[in-house]
């Protein structure tokens, strides 16, 4: 793994690069992007089973993980995410990439899909459905600010985790993890989030997509996913009944397996 930074927007943005494939064979490369009050290393237990098979980046949206936080003026938009995406390809020199995409991060790889298809050979999207305006999401800002936001992930964990878990060091890892995030960011970020929908635009996506539903998910009912499945032409949907929304941080290696099957079907054209 190494880990890198690099300069756009007058931001500061964290990267990994994992690459364990061999260097004769021009490996295609899997992008990911996590989800809001995410990071990149909560891609960390994916790792292992793709990196020999693929380049792996992940990066840290601006505002999230050890990328910089924005100022409360700038500008935070869906196309401004999406030109974080694109700078970092670039500097990569990526022509074109897997995405995956968790939650928010799904968002994002949604839009560079419809708005910039030659950089995006498939589309990968774990509990990430069409907008997240319908969705309790805007009731969350004045938990955050009542009660801070690893109490708030606390009190609603049942949300993301099952109840198996509540309580165990995975589940705290999580909250420590996602509890340390500017707060006032996080608010601008997920205040935008929720006001956002775009289900009468995803037939703009012509790649082929895997669309994984957490069927218990309690961000969004399962509903919610359904333009995924009737309007892109190239979906395939896979639920995970009675799972929660945190499926990428639980269950990394049934999404890991359910990944890699899509990718073997459509490898080709990333680099």
């Amino acid at each position: 793994m190494v880990q890198s930074f690099f300069e756009h927007d007058g931001l500061r943005f964290n990267y990994y690069l994992d690459d364990f494939t061999d260097s004769w064979a021009d490996a295609p490369t899997i992008f990911m992007v996590h989800g809001a009050m995410a990071n990149a290393r909560r891609f960390r237990s994916w790792v292992p089973a793709l990196a020999r098979r693929y380049k792996v980046v992940r990066m840290d949206m601006r505002g999230h993980g050890e990328s910089s936080v924005p100022g409360g003026h700038s500008e935070l938009s869906l196309p401004v995410l999406v030109g974080d995406v694109l700078a970092l390809l670039d500097h990569l020199r990526c022509d074109k990439v897997h995405f995956v995409g968790n939650s928010a991060g799904g968002y994002v790889g949604q839009h560079l899909a419809m708005d910039h298809p030659e950089r995006v050979a498939t589309l990968a999207l774990f509990a990430s459905a069409p907008g997240l305006k319908n969705s309790q999401a805007s009731t969350w800002l004045p938990l955050v600010a009542a009660s801070g936001l690893r109490r708030f992930l606390a009190d609603t964990i049942d949300d993301r985790f099952p109840p198996h878990l509540v309580g165990t060091p995975q589940m705290d890892e999580f909250l420590d993890d996602l509890g340390d995030n500017d707060v006032p960011f996080i608010g601008r970020f997920v205040g935008y989030m929720a006001s956002q929908e775009w289900a009468d635009q995803v037939h703009r996506i012509q790649c082929p997509t895997l669309v994984v539903v957490p069927g218990a998910g309690r961000i969004g009912a399962a509903s919610v996913y359904q333009p995924l499945k009737e309007r892109v032409a190239r979906s395939e949907m896979l639920v995970y009944e009675g799972e929660r929304h945190s499926i990428c941080e639980y269950l990394p290696d049934r999404c890991v397996a359910d990944l890699l099957s899509f990718l073997e079907r459509h490898r080709a054209g990333a680099r």
